[in-house]
């Protein structure tokens, strides 16, 4: 009867090797799974820029206002029969900078 347990032990620990360290083993069905989570979210944020950028080419393809946008945007572009007012938000360098009520007073 023992050896029919030794017998029976040695057939379960050999049926479980390859299930837990021969090829294709659990560790490496867990790591691979998780490969794929990776590539997968990936993939899908790689969808969307696809997305975004085949809209902009239809859009460059079909429409002139998005070719005027981009002109103004990135060239500066200005027509004709416009004004263009630009906005200084800091003092240029070498001037002094006034303070209301500062002006003409002595100290």
């Amino acid at each position: 009867m023992r050896w029919l347990t030794g017998v029976l032990i040695t057939l379960l620990l050999a049926l479980q090797y390859p299930l837990w360290i021969g090829p294709g083993c659990w560790p490496q069905v867990w790591h691979t799974r998780r490969q794929l989570a990776d590539q997968l979210s990936v993939d899908r944020q790689l969808a969307e820029r696809n997305a975004a950028m085949s809209a902009e080419v239809r859009d460059l393809k079909q429409g002139v206002g998005a070719i005027e946008e981009r002109a103004r945007q990135e060239l500066g572009m200005v027509r004709k029969d416009e004004v263009y007012f630009q906005i200084l938000d800091a003092t240029p360098a070498g001037t002094p900078a006034v303070r209301v009520g500062e002006v003409g007073r002595e100290k």
